[in-house]
């Protein structure tokens, strides 16, 4: 009981602990927007005493701002983009290069071999029957029981 009592204290005082992170972290978004807020008024109070001229010059100013910023976050997308393009291109090559290897390999064996590897294969689905994933090959035929399983 003891036990009990103690495990459920500790979680309890878990969950304290990330209440008291999640109302900080809150808090302190709460100043942030606070803070975006009273800037925003002091410009458009600023805005308000400008001629009308000057208000849509400012306006344009802000507009041409924000959009430059989109931008440039589009950038980064972008960037981040190509790169992990170049990347999964990069593994494609490799994997292409794996597979012709490994046809070619296969084109290499002579006919009685694969004869013999197909009678392997008979032998290997009667052993799944008896012990259901355990699996005995030789080393000189794992890439044809790997095509057989990818197939």
């Amino acid at each position: 009981v003891v036990f009990f009592l103690r495990l459920l204290e500790a979680q309890l005082q878990d969950q304290r602990r990330e209440h008291e992170e999640e109302v900080e972290a809150l808090k302190n978004e709460v100043d942030a927007m606070k803070e975006e807020m009273e800037k925003q008024q002091q410009a458009f109070l600023q805005t308000l005493q400008l001629s009308p001229e000057a208000q849509v010059e400012f306006g344009l100013q802000q507009e041409i701002t924000r959009l430059t910023n989109e931008n440039l976050d589009l950038k980064e997308l972008l960037e981040k983009l190509e790169k992990n393009e170049k990347k999964l291109k990069k593994q494609l090559k490799i994997y292409m290069k794996k597979v012709q290897d490994f046809e070619a390999s296969q084109a290499m064996v002579p006919a009685e071999r694969r004869r013999h590897e197909r009678n392997m294969q008979v032998a290997v689905q009667r052993k799944e029957k008896d012990f259901q994933g355990m699996l005995e090959y030789y080393k000189e035929d794992e890439p044809l029981l790997i095509r057989n399983l990818i197939t």
